[in-house]
């Protein structure tokens, strides 16, 4: 067994700002990575981070985009928090060091689909890199931060799972830690903890197409909902409009702010087709221009759409989406001379583990930051480059609480050391690998189908039916043989898929992310979609 104050999985931006903050408190740290540390969601993010940061600019202004995005069921008290703590995030990370981009006047700051002012501050186009590099620097040399690279999380370890609630309220449902899997030593490790932060990002990887790492399984969704925590509006998925389209693309991200900066939808034969759609026409939201795509593909018949930014001409161009052009131009494609050819893909998870503003779950001494959350500021949609802000504002709300509880030595939870090993005396390997990976490619090729972009109620009963049959399948697998790395992910992935599926059939309108053809419309009153075990 391992002993730490602090047991961080997820090591994105969530994970590695709460680290470095609860570092200072020299608290013992246990940051879980499942790849190496550099790799996550928040290094793949582009365009930047929304705060408001110039005169022109309000909260105001910024609460209202973040709503009107959010279709409205944003709670409010949320969304205030995190746009009124925006500033002093950014400042944050600009005291670490990380080297937004300059102009004559300062920093520059960029627009983005559904904001109403420039409000994006960025790294050129490669922001979630920048702000890594430097996080990740810095907590290799911490000495209070502990980094296991290539672990992924088995399980939660919490006082329900030990038999120690008996009075059926779940009240005193506390986290100890959690059992932990080496990826390169194949050995689980028993990981007690005071307190226990989940920053595993999203659930992209259970669709075809995505622009998530591999990473992004849903792992923190899935064990919290296993431990007893409340999942809410998991039918959110947010499919990005504008994924490159090329055989050795490799799902990369068009950023938003080619849009934001005067790029144009069209047709191959040319023609622009936003304006038919929303009177925002580029810059409508997401969820919108997602739609507008998806639906002009399947009248026209037609593979992709083209993203035509060539008209600002290569100096422009070079100088703001320097990654962009680069990564073009590695395939043949040069878009200072030709539209870039884009599909929407699974991009955001804007449902998860329910929070409070103190990044509590239902769970004792459990906390969740980032992606794998839902504290109520995204609502249906995510409004753009909100989910690094989100990142930074709760992980500092989350060791704000834990640094709190320190001042009181009654509030500091028991360190547990009488837990349990991982027993595997009654498994054995496994015999037929193939088994998974057949399962998980089924996974998500009927997600992609059935729970895409524009749903059915047939479609998602469909997805419903055959994510039972999988789960009866894996159920077995991971009681009768010994634990693996792709066993656990697909495990987590099928939890996350049957999530989203059932949260999208409780939800009989259309709004925000999900669009159902057989509830077209948008009920007067915004309601959550709560599901718990």
């Amino acid at each position: 067994m391992l002993t730490f104050d602090v047991l961080i999985i997820g090591s994105g931006l969530a994970g590695q700002s709460a680290a470095l903050r609860l570092a200072k408190q020299n608290l013992k740290i246990a940051l879980i990575c499942k790849k190496s540390l550099e790799t996550c969601a928040s290094a793949k993010a582009q365009g930047g981070i929304a705060a408001v940061l110039d005169d022109s600019d309000s909260i105001e202004s910024h609460i209202k985009d973040t709503l009107i995005a959010g279709a409205m069921l944003n709670d409010e008290k949320a969304t205030r928090f995190v746009v009124e703590n925006g500033k002093r995030a950014i400042e944050w990370l600009i005291d670490q060091g990380v080297p937004f981009t300059k102009t004559n006047d300062g920093y520059h700051l960029t627009r983005e689909g559904g904001h109403s002012a420039r409000r994006i501050i960025h790294v050129a186009d490669a922001t979630g890199k920048a702000v890594q590099d430097i996080l990740n620097a810095k907590v290799r040399l911490n000495k209070n931060i502990e980094i296991f690279e290539y672990h992924t999380a088995i399980d939660l370890i919490t006082s329900e799972k030990l038999g120690e609630i008996d009075d059926g309220t779940k009240l005193d449902n506390s986290c100890f830690g959690a059992y932990v899997f080496s990826e390169r030593s194949g050995k689980t490790l028993t990981i007690a903890a005071r307190w226990t932060i989940l920053a595993t990002g999203g659930s992209g990887q259970v669709y075809l197409y995505t622009t998530s790492p591999e990473t992004s399984t849903g792992d923190g969704i899935a064990m919290a909902y296993r431990a007893g925590c409340r999942i809410a509006n998991m039918e959110f998925i947010q499919f990005h409009p504008t994924c490159l389209y090329h055989p050795q693309g490799g799902s990369f991200l068009i950023s938003e702010a080619v849009r934001g900066e005067g790029g144009l939808l069209k047709l191959p034969d040319g023609t622009r087709f936003m304006p038919n759609h929303d009177e925002r026409a580029e810059l409508a939201p997401r969820d919108i221009v997602a739609r507008a795509i998806d639906f002009e593909m399947k009248k026209r018949g037609i593979p992709c759409v083209y993203l035509d930014i060539s008209h600002k001409g290569e100096k422009f161009i070079k100088e703001h989406f320097p990654n962009i052009y680069a990564h073009c131009l590695s395939v043949g494609i040069d878009i200072s001379k030709q539209p870039i050819p884009v599909v929407p893909a699974a991009h955001y998870t804007c449902g998860g583990v329910v929070s409070d503003l103190n990044a509590r779950t239902d769970v004792k001494n459990l906390y969740v930051a980032g992606e794998a959350s839902c504290t109520g500021l995204h609502g249906a949609n995510r409004l753009a480059s909100n989910s690094l802000l989100e990142c930074i504002v709760f992980s500092e709300a989350a060791a704000n609480d834990i640094t709190k509880n320190l001042q009181n030595a009654s509030e500091i939870p028991v360190l547990r050391t009488d837990l349990s090993e991982w027993d595997e005396s009654r498994v054995t390997d496994a015999d037929e690998e193939v088994v998974i990976s057949h399962n998980w490619d089924e996974l998500k090729r009927f997600m992609w189908d059935y729970v895409g972009i524009v749903r059915t109620t047939k479609r998602l009963l469909r997805a419903k039916h055959r994510i039972n049959l999988l789960r009866d399948e894996i159920d077995e697998f991971y009681k009768y043989f010994k634990v693996n790395f792709n066993l656990l992910e697909l495990r987590n992935l099928v939890e996350t898929a049957d999530l989203i599926v059932r949260s999208a059939l409780q939800r009989k309108e259309s709004r925000g992310l999900h669009f159902s053809k057989d509830f077209p419309n948008t009920n007067a009153k915004g309601k959550h979609t709560v599901i718990r075990k």
